[in-house]
């Protein structure tokens, strides 16, 4: 038998489930009016079809990527953000955006070199005037030693 950092007993098996509103998944709330859910679900809404894995650690001075592919109508924009706060093109920092056809939009960021700041929590948010989709990627730093 096992002892929780707060002292509550668990046993090996549920040691590595963790309750789901602790972390930044998104919660799915029904929609207690079926017209607004009819607008919110909108099947020509921003959705984000492909993107990168939700961790990544990086070594200091290497680059870092994190990909997005939206598909709506009309074909969704994609916004960058670290920790809450939209990204804006400098020297180090780059998007490179591809439109597919007429419903697609496929985004790649990038930071080259990255540093200890570089650390933290991003999304990419696809939105068009139907609906906004959110992916979040956490990233950190690793010190290589010699």
């Amino acid at each position: 038998m096992s002892y929780g950092a707060r002292g509550g007993r668990f046993s090996g098996r549920q040691r590595g489930r963790s309750k789901m509103y602790n972390s930044r998944m998104p919660v799915i709330i029904q929609h207690p009016n079926p017209a607004s859910a009819h607008y919110y679900e909108n099947k020509d809404g921003a959705k984000i079809v492909k993107a990168s894995h939700f961790e990544l650690d990086y070594m200091l001075g290497r680059k870092i990527t994190f990909f997005c592919m939206a598909t709506g109508v009309p074909r969704p924009e994609i916004t960058w953000f670290k920790d809450g706060i939209e990204l804006y093109a400098h020297k180090y920092f780059q998007v490179h955006e591809w439109p597919i056809g007429n419903d697609t939009m496929k985004s790649k960021m990038e930071i080259d070199p990255t540093t200890q700041k570089d650390a933290g929590y991003y999304e990419c948010q696809a939105n068009n005037k139907y609906a906004i989709d959110i992916r979040g990627f956490r990233t950190d730093y690793v010190m290589v030693t010699y």
